[in-house]
């Protein structure tokens, strides 16, 4: 048996039945680590002992019965996030070095539950557009996208079965695409962003990889949690109240505003993917108020990006990366009267979206341009995802499609705010209804 293979609740299952212990479990992908790192890349900082030794102190709590549902988990931590026991330098040499005294939130969540922190994985610099390292997989002259570049590249080449991404723009589902795995980024405000380096507060959103609905439901059960510390956060959410399962849900086909700049191959095979689809759809065009929806996410992730890093800017501008310089020096010049203008007419895109959700239970959109670009100095376009971000609703990825080079491509499913316990279920309708 190749336990790199198995997916997180799997393993669980071989846990809890002693058939193997955590410590041969993390062994095992470790030694996959060191084979694949040196072509993917996907580490920031790894820690071998200290993995080890959070796998002996599962194995022993096991021994006396002391274990928690989910003790042994592996996942891998965006570098953007704070670790105690892991330097997070946020993907730039201006924070070489940096040790936080504190867990981020949602990674003292995961501790409490016994999920092994794998390390840091790597990240475009402070979540932006500045590629790091790492290559995609599938093929390694293609990129893995961005920001969540090492998060959503370790899952899909089974180092870890899990990983925690972020996403302002499209750094969950984009990655998630292009990698050919499941990428989750719930409702706004439903995770804590303490303890993560910001971009948009009115934007960021940490989101969740895996290779299953399973996975995805079991780490984004840990972390959807509320915390006072993060002013942004909704009350009372949970992937575990009861959903009315229906057997004809309607979904809604939506092309959208970036639809004409997507690739042609990436057209036909969404296409031919609705026409063939044994479910409920109907393709629908979005209200007006959504037709400059690109330029006001931009406009209001530009405002966010310099009261974010104006800091660094002003005191270590020449350790940055050209890209950084540029996306910060956007925001600096950025018009005041735009950026009041973008707020105002995200709450007429948000009423008009609302209406939608009235008529049906989930909408269907191509989760990036195409297959992943076959450019390590670029991470793509996060133009599909965009403006559903800024809607806040809950979104997930799907590697249901292969392009022209045989190269993944994720289609994205929408539900309405807080509806995340529907948008997996549905999730796993489409799953099954493709395969």
């Amino acid at each position: 048996m190749n336990l790199t293979n198995l997916n997180a609740f799997e393993i669980l299952k071989l846990f809890n039945s002693n058939k193997i212990s955590a410590v041969e479990y993390v062994s095992e992908l470790l030694s996959h680590i060191k084979l694949r790192e040196p072509n993917v890349e996907a580490w920031a900082f790894l820690n071998e002992d200290l993995v080890k030794s959070q796998a002996k102190k599962i194995d022993e709590k096991r021994s006396k019965n002391l274990q928690k549902p989910f003790s042994g988990i592996p996942i891998g931590i965006k570098d953007i996030i704070d670790t105690k026991d892991f330097p997070t330098e946020n993907g730039s040499k201006t924070c070489v070095g940096r040790k936080p005294k504190e867990d981020a939130h949602l990674v003292k969540l995961l501790r409490e539950n016994d999920i092994i922190i794998f390390g840091k994985c790597v990240t475009t610099e402070f979540a932006l557009s500045a590629p790091g390292k790492t290559k995609n997989p599938n093929d390694l002259e293609c990129t893995p996208g961005g920001s969540s570049s090492g998060s959503a590249a370790a899952v899909a080449d089974k180092m870890i079965p899990t990983s925690i991404g972020t996403q302002t723009g499209g750094s969950v589902l984009r990655p998630a695409s292009f990698n050919g795995i499941i990428g989750f980024k719930p409702t706004f405000g439903s995770i804590s962003r303490s303890g993560i380096s910001p971009i948009s507060y009115r934007l960021d959103h940490p989101g969740v990889y895996a290779r299953c609905i399973e996975d995805i439901r079991i780490i984004s059960n840990l972390i959807i949690s509320y915390d006072e510390n993060d002013y942004d956060m909704i009350k009372n959410l949970s992937l575990k109240e009861n959903i009315i399962e229906k057997s004809d849900y309607k979904f809604a086909f939506v092309k959208g505003p970036a639809w004409p700049k997507g690739d042609e191959d990436m057209k036909e095979n969404f296409e031919e993917f609705i026409s063939k689809s044994k479910l409920n759809i109907t393709e629908i065009t979005l209200p007006e108020s959504f037709d400059n929806a690109l330029q006001n996410h931009e406009i209001i992730m530009n405002g966010g990006i310099y009261s974010s890093l104006k800091k660094v800017y002003k005191e270590d501008k020449e350790n940055l990366h050209p890209y950084t310089i540029n996306r910060i020096e956007n925001g600096l010049n950025l018009n005041a009267s735009d950026y009041v203008d973008s707020i105002e007419s995200v709450k007429k895109m948000k009423f008009d979206l609302n209406a939608i959700f009235k008529n049906f239970d989930a909408i269907i959109t191509p989760a990036a341009p195409g297959e992943a670009p076959r450019d390590l100095s670029t991470t793509g376009n996060a133009m599909f995802n965009g403006y559903w971000t800024m809607m806040g609703v809950p979104g997930i990825s799907l590697p249901l499609l292969k392009g022209k080079n045989s190269l993944p491509i994720g289609v994205q499913v929408i539900t309405s705010w807080k509806k995340d316990n529907l948008l997996l279920n549905i999730s796993d309708i489409i799953l099954k209804d493709y395969q």
